[in-house]
């Protein structure tokens, strides 16, 4: 990725600003983890948003604007992209993947926030509170973890693979809950995990962790940096149809490549 576009010209890095800002919501995160929250519903019983995904993001936001006045932002809590500046670069931002797992104290959340220029993501941050882990990638430079680059797995063999998904927050209204797929996966492959952040997930896919991770009903916000990742990473990501998926579509389907037929076949089934 050319300096011009990755570096503006006030000489900031879009990738130091997306990791610094990423890494102060995670601590303040991290220091209210386990305390009394105000939590409350959005779009159904299982669809929630605490006092600190607002704070978070609210954190993100105006170091983002420090730095780069001039930029869009689209970020999950306010659903809102700055119509009035016309910038070709747009930040993407999930203040605290993994909402109903901190509300709950249970130690799987993340921040991310993945950066467009010109309608694609260049850049990437995913930032583990608990674990102090940061996830990176630069398009045409790799992945990285904590500074060391990292690559998805070598399972060649769905049977062989650990998997993950997730289910909507809709899951309880069919059709399209993911039950179904997830039981076919649960039969197919050596297991199936759902840990309620796609973020991680698709950083974890990034890194070898997780062989292949599926799910559906998903935005930008959830999986924009993961894409990243995943691909610099030198895994492959397409829709349940094998097709290029870019950050609007809601079914995604990153593996480390080698299952990834595999996994389309089951989807397809």
């Amino acid at each position: 990725m050319g300096k011009s576009i990755m570096r503006t010209e006030g000489g900031d890095s879009l990738l130091e600003v997306a990791s610094a800002a990423a890494r102060l919501a995670g601590s303040v995160l991290e220091s209210n983890f386990g305390k009394a929250l105000q939590v409350k519903k959005k779009t159904s019983a299982i669809d929630l948003v605490t006092d600190m995904d607002v704070k978070s993001e609210q954190i993100i936001v105006d170091y983002i604007a420090r730095h780069f006045p001039g930029h869009a932002i689209l970020a999950e809590e306010s659903s809102h992209v700055d119509a009035d500046k016309e910038s070709i670069y747009k930040w993407i931002i999930d203040p605290l993947d993994g909402t109903t797992n901190y509300a709950h104290g249970y130690p799987v959340y993340c921040v991310s926030i993945a950066i467009e220029v010109n309608g694609v993501v260049v850049a990437g941050a995913i930032y583990g509170p608990p674990l102090k882990e940061m996830f990176t990638a630069i398009r045409g430079e790799g992945t990285r973890l904590n500074g060391r680059e990292v690559h998805v797995s070598v399972v060649a063999d769905l049977g062989e693979a650990l998997t993950v998904t997730g289910f909507p927050y809709d899951v309880r209204i069919p059709p399209h809950t993911n039950l179904e797929y997830f039981a076919r996966f649960l039969k197919t492959a050596r297991a199936v995990r759902r840990d309620g952040s796609a973020a991680l997930n698709l950083a974890y896919v990034a890194a070898g962790r997780f062989d292949g991770f599926w799910e559906l009903k998903l935005r930008p916000w959830d999986i924009a940096a993961g894409i990243l990742m995943v691909q610099e990473a030198g895994g492959k990501v397409t829709n349940f149809r094998g097709a290029e998926i870019d950050v609007y579509q809601s079914q995604i389907l990153a593996s480390n490549g080698k299952i990834h037929e595999q996994m389309l076949e089951l989807l397809g089934e």
